[in-house]
């Protein structure tokens, strides 16, 4: 575990049913575990609550949170009224060819492109390596099952959990000799935020603190590329340069973003 890390972050058990989870995750990976009632004095909280797990930057009289949320927020809006297979990131892995890829995201994140993927009839292997986020993510995708599996009418809910699949695992410790059929694999390396949106800067700001830049990010193209069996997909800033400096053989270019696709073989 990352010293620095350590010390910025502490675990933090806000009812006692959830202390033996807590204290079972800040051993794991060697937090303090704040008392219960008593308040943090580090920077970054990650706090156990009934109502899930998030976490928290201790800014003053401010207080950044940040959880997963698959139901409502913008997750929620974008499953209804997403944009379907038109959508740039629906054309880079292949959806607009008639098939339905498997796809590997190689840094899940917060899994919001692969809720998206997944939304659209995609398989999606969720890979993150970072402990903290891949908590959180374990928790979003845990709270939403359990609110689609008593409400009836979220059933196409479930069945995009249902196709989401997540791994804790360093996709650059990944065995470049992985047997199973990879279709697609997904790239969304870190990278600096460059959106004017106040909220948005507060959980980058917080991401790269807790995170890091992913300054190892080149080297994931070359084992995406000898992982992927039609294609590889790298989401970028639109004024990034190419991910491991090398030229994609499309992209398609939204507002901000692009999506740099790498082509190895045409779908069947």
């Amino acid at each position: 575990m990352n010293q620095t890390l350590t010390t910025l972050i502490s675990v933090t058990c806000l009812h006692k049913a959830l202390i033996e989870r807590a204290k079972h995750f800040a051993e794991q990976y060697g937090y303090v575990v704040t008392p219960l009632g008593k308040p943090s004095s580090a920077p970054y909280e990650i706090c156990f609550s009934l109502d899930g797990i998030y976490l928290q930057r201790n800014d003053g009289k401010s207080k950044t949170q940040i959880r997963v949320d698959f139901i409502a927020g913008s997750m929620g809006h974008r499953r209804k009224f997403g944009g379907g297979k038109g959508q740039d990131i629906a054309k880079a892995v292949g959806l607009n060819k008639g098939v339905k890829p498997s796809v590997m995201d190689m840094t899940a994140g917060m899994g919001k492109d692969a809720f998206v993927l997944a939304s659209l009839g995609c398989h999606v292997q969720l890979c993150e390596r970072s402990p903290i986020v891949h908590l959180l993510l374990q928790d979003g995708l845990l709270r939403a099952k359990q609110h689609a599996e008593i409400r009836e009418e979220e059933s196409e809910l479930m069945s995009i959990l249902r196709r989401m699949e997540l791994t804790e695992i360093d996709s650059l410790n990944m065995d470049s000799s992985e047997e199973d059929c990879i279709e697609v694999v997904y790239l969304d390396p870190m990278f600096p935020e460059r959106s004017k949106s106040a909220l948005v800067k507060k959980e980058m700001q917080v991401f790269h603190d807790i995170v890091g830049k992913d300054e190892d990010a080149d080297g994931l193209l070359p084992l995406a590329l000898h992982l992927a069996e039609y294609r590889v997909v790298v989401k970028r800033p639109k004024i990034a340069p190419y991910l491991n400096n090398q030229e994609p053989s499309f992209q398609f270019v939204g507002k901000s973003s692009r999506f740099d696709v790498y082509a190895l073989k045409a779908f069947k």
